[in-house]
């Protein structure tokens, strides 16, 4: 009776871990895909060198002002974001996707290690993201402040306590955005430096910081995608190219 009663036991636990696998690996599955003209910019960009290798993607300008290692938003295809960095490498910004498992940055916080050390030629390095992702990039520099002369989130906050940091700060989003929750913006506004500068970008929304459809309980844009992108990557470079 004992060893019936402990393989009976057995076998409800493999069928809850079982559940729980085919439940993780729906989730998992179910994200933004990349759109045309992102995976278009990728494949066809002129105007600078782009690799994609190992789940990192590089946008390579010929003579790099500053660096900007990049985590994309949650369950977001890292290559939707190929636009943006794109144009940020247009205006001498070498930039760096970082593929992150599940489309998740919170289960690679780390994804930037090593990062920064394989390009010496850049001595100016920054770190971001969108949403998620640039929570988890605030997270990964309030350990890293040695590495990092600033920090640039896309309609995200920080949750980790930058406020003595030294970072410079960028933080930018769309007036018409319905994802980011505004009462947590506010709430950690505290955590960010006293001169930490702010873009609201007018009539844009939470996804055209990416090319990757509309985003579920987002505001309605009235600006184009293009024009969102333009807008961000502009002030995104002038704060990363200024000593």
């Amino acid at each position: 009776m004992k060893h019936k009663r402990v393989r009976r036991i057995l076998g409800v636990l493999l069928g809850v871990l079982l559940a729980a696998g085919i439940a993780c690996g729906i989730y998992v599955s179910d994200y933004y895909r990349a759109g045309d003209e992102a995976i278009a910019v990728i494949e066809t960009a002129s105007n600078v060198a782009v690799t994609e290798e190992d789940g990192i993607l590089t946008f390579f300008p010929e003579e790099p002002k500053a660096g900007l290692i990049f985590y994309p938003g949650g369950k977001v295809d890292y290559r939707a974001y190929a636009p943006l960095m794109a144009e940020l490498a247009e205006q001498d910004i070498l930039c760096i996707i970082v593929h992150m498992p599940g489309n998740l940055a919170v289960l690679d916080i780390s994804a930037a290690d090593g990062i920064p050390e394989q390009y010496p030629q850049v001595k100016r390095w920054y770190i971001g993201g969108h949403s998620l992702g640039g929570s988890m990039a605030a997270s990964y520099v309030s350990k890293n402040t040695d590495t990092f002369a600033g920090l640039v989130l896309l309609a995200a906050y920080s949750t980790a306590d930058l406020s003595d940091s030294g970072l410079e700060v960028l933080s930018v989003y769309g007036s018409n955005d319905g994802v980011l929750d505004m009462e947590k913006y506010d709430g950690y506004r505290g955590n960010l430096p006293d001169d930490t500068e702010e873009l609201v970008i007018e009539g844009g929304c939470h996804a055209y910081f990416g090319d990757y459809g509309s985003q579920d309980g987002d505001g309605t844009p009235t600006i184009t995608r293009e024009e969102q992108i333009t807008a961000a990557a502009g002030r995104c470079a002038t704060v990363m190219k200024t000593d």
